[in-house]
């Protein structure tokens, strides 16, 4: 670009600055969010004794990626969806992108295979009694694993919501764009998170409570509460419990 034409241009234009994040936490009641899962059942077991401990009829929502990573995916997703099936609208499962992937292997082995067993799927099917073999045939251990979880299991993680908000307090797997109010979210921010997540502050006063990033300690910054520990790698799984103006973590 000219000289001239710079200084008649005016430049790039900037984005208009925006606020600080200020809200209070207001959630419509009391809840509790567990991080991810990843296959880490003795650690989802402890989470949920222990708030069983704290509240009679607690609210319960579990952020996604459930499986691949830790060696009892199969488990968790079981007592998981016993919980679904038994607590009902109390007891929410979001989808997660680790379950995406594991659902585009059911539904495209060939295509999508190599890329869910690199990160974690081997662990999952082997949770399910399932070998890859030496051959490397993804349409075989595809059969074999939709054989031994079973349809109705199956079914139930693709019904995973990938979103649930209470009050101002919007959960999500992986984060949110936020220059788009929840309700508008494309799926794919929901699920692998948004470039601009961490670095631009809602304007819409809710605070989104998310995992999928794993983070030295959990925190609620500026209109994000962050609750992903790494359970499968550092044997902490830890708990959100959202109240209004606070949030108290736990780690199990």
């Amino acid at each position: 670009m000219s000289l001239l034409k710079r200084l008649f241009s005016g430049g790039t234009p900037k984005r208009a600055s925006r606020p600080a994040f200020n809200a209070p936490i207001r959630p419509d009641d009391a809840f509790f969010a567990i991080g991810d899962i990843h296959g880490t059942q003795t650690r989802l077991l402890a989470a949920l004794s222990s708030i069983a401990e704290q509240a009679e009829h607690p609210t319960i929502v579990c952020v996604g990626d459930y499986v691949d990573r830790g060696e009892h995916s199969a488990d968790v997703l079981r007592t998981l969806k016993e919980h679904s099936d038994r607590l009902g609208p109390s007891f929410v499962c979001l989808m997660g992108n680790h379950e995406q992937m594991m659902l585009k292997f059911i539904d495209d082995p060939e295509e999508d295979g190599e890329r869910w067993l690199r990160y974690g799927g081997l662990q999952t099917i082997a949770s399910f009694g399932v070998g890859l073999g030496s051959n490397r045939n993804f349409s075989i251990v595809r059969d074999q694993l939709v054989s031994v979880m079973g349809e109705e299991l199956i079914d139930w993680i693709r019904g995973l919501p990938k979103e649930w908000v209470s009050g101002n307090v919007a959960v999500v797997h992986a984060g949110a764009d936020p220059l788009v109010p929840i309700a508008n979210q494309r799926s794919g921010h929901l699920l692998w998170g948004h470039p601009e997540f961490e670095t631009v502050p809602r304007n819409d006063g809710v605070w989104v409570l998310h995992g999928h990033t794993i983070v030295p300690e959990p925190y609620a910054v500026n209109g994000r509460i962050a609750v992903d520990t790494g359970a499968y790698a550092t044997g902490r799984l830890t708990v959100a419990h959202v109240l209004a103006d606070q949030v108290a973590f736990s780690s199990f």
